[in-house]
């Protein structure tokens, strides 16, 4: 799918590249320092690749050149069955290998996968500590939007970005 000098980007297909990206999801949800219960994490761990599966979603994985998984990215459908809405989910990249561009690479391939999709519109919500990615999605088109869930994290930004 994507090919650098320094890493590569594939969509999931196989078990192994399943199993990374859940590890990779698991150390995102543990960097935040919150529990993800009101998520239903857990139960979306237990059930991948679950609302990321093609033709609807996509679960993106970065491997370095040695093989090493170092980043991923998930996109599922947001809204009812035929929505042209989507949302992106748990862009993480690995502390070692930030700085070299997957980050921005993973998304700029989410963004064409949700073209690709059909999709019109990808949403997204982050939270405010996450300042490096923040910068990134709005150099990358997002802006502000309203709520389009209820969560107990007040603190929550919500993005959204137009695919057409």
């Amino acid at each position: 799918m994507s090919n650098n000098s320094l890493f590569n980007i594939v969509p999931v297909r196989s078990i192994e590249d399943l199993e990374a990206t859940v590890n990779l999801f698991r150390s995102y949800a543990e960097s935040l320092g919150i529990n993800l219960a009101f998520q239903n994490f857990e139960n979306e761990m237990a059930t991948m690749p679950g609302k990321y599966i093609p033709p609807t979603g996509e679960l993106l994985l970065a491997r370095d050149l040695q093989g090493e998984p170092i980043g991923c990215v998930g996109l599922r459908t947001l809204g009812s069955s035929g929505s042209r809405c989507c949302e992106m989910k748990r862009l993480y990249i690995l502390p070692k290998a930030r700085g070299f561009g997957v980050g921005k690479a993973l998304v700029k391939a989410i963004l064409d996968t949700a073209r690709t999709l059909g999709y019109h519109e990808i949403k997204l919500d982050t939270l405010p500590n996450m300042e490096a990615a923040i910068g990134l999605y709005k150099k990358l088109g997002f802006v502000e939007t309203k709520a389009y869930y209820d969560t107990p994290l007040e603190e929550t930004i919500f993005l959204v970005r137009s695919l057409r």
